[in-house]
């Protein structure tokens, strides 16, 4: 049911410095804070964010984004999302002060969601949504969906190309150059361990004892990385968790952006909501 939604803009203490938010408020219990990935500020690629915020809060949920240090209009330097563990505490206080709620769930795409799993024990937080979690080194930011292509990622798109029917035709046409694709089934062929970053992620999840919703988009570039390593023996530690569940969208999609997968995301982020 649809309620009518309050949006309102604050500046929240983190620091020295202050971190810029807009609170969508509603009168549940339980809230949700989106924590943005990249250096992408808090109304998400093309205001995804903000739209998504307005859709959860008209289910009841009070929604709070911010922009990190140093992006948007917040105010300090940018140590990126392995230095954001003082972010994500200042916003997940204010919101639990601000709307008086009980249970505040995280909910991250590509490194705020890695970033949610390394600090958001800390923070307080009562449950994650962690959505195509960035694996991939080395370390550089990822910007808006243009993550670094990993040995594993490359496997998986070749494999995919391979089970397609449609590839051998274009073979015969002329359609696909059949060097370079020897070339890149030799490049898909070498082994990878998994990246320093996918085992600190492991190990962060492996301490998670609340709730947590893994979701892929599982043609993204970003989202296979996460599944190389998910699938490894090095996680095999953690992919048996009860308190852990991974759901996967057909998409390429890594910010969700198109309407089934906007959709698609929405729901599974109200149920996690009502779950908890």
């Amino acid at each position: 049911m649809d309620r009518d939604v309050t949006r309102s803009f604050h500046a929240i203490p983190c620091g020295s410095d202050t971190l810029a938010a807009t609170l969508d408020s509603a009168t549940g219990s339980t809230a949700l804070l989106i924590v943005g990935g990249g250096n992408e500020i808090r109304s998400g690629a093309h205001s995804g964010m903000a739209q998504l915020a307005l859709q959860i809060a008209k289910h009841g949920f009070p929604v709070l984004r911010y922009d990190r240090r140093g992006t948007g209009e917040s105010t300090g330097p940018n140590s990126g999302f392995l230095g954001s563990a003082e972010e994500v505490a200042a916003a997940a206080q204010f919101l639990r002060n601000e709307q008086s709620v009980q249970r505040v769930i995280a909910f991250g795409n590509c490194d705020a969601a890695t970033a949610l799993a390394m600090f958001g024990s800390d923070a307080g937080i009562d449950g994650y949504i962690l959505a195509n979690p960035w694996v991939i080194e080395p370390s550089s930011e990822p910007e808006a969906g243009e993550p670094t292509i990993s040995s594993a990622a490359i496997r998986s798109r070749y494999w995919d190309r391979i089970k397609n029917p449609r590839t051998i035709l274009d073979l015969l046409s002329g359609k696909i150059d059949f060097k370079k694709l020897l070339k890149g089934l030799k490049q898909a062929s070498r082994s990878e361990e998994n990246s320093a970053l996918s085992l600190q992620l492991r190990d962060a999840i492996s301490k998670l004892e609340e709730d947590t919703h893994i979701l892929l988009a599982k043609r993204d570039t970003t989202a296979r990385a996460f599944l190389a390593a998910w699938n490894s023996p090095d996680f095999a530690p953690v992919r048996n968790k009860t308190a852990i569940t991974v759901d996967m969208l057909d998409s390429a999609s890594h910010s969700f952006a198109d309407i089934d997968a906007k959709n698609w995301l929405t729901d599974q982020i109200l149920g996690a909501l009502r779950k908890a």
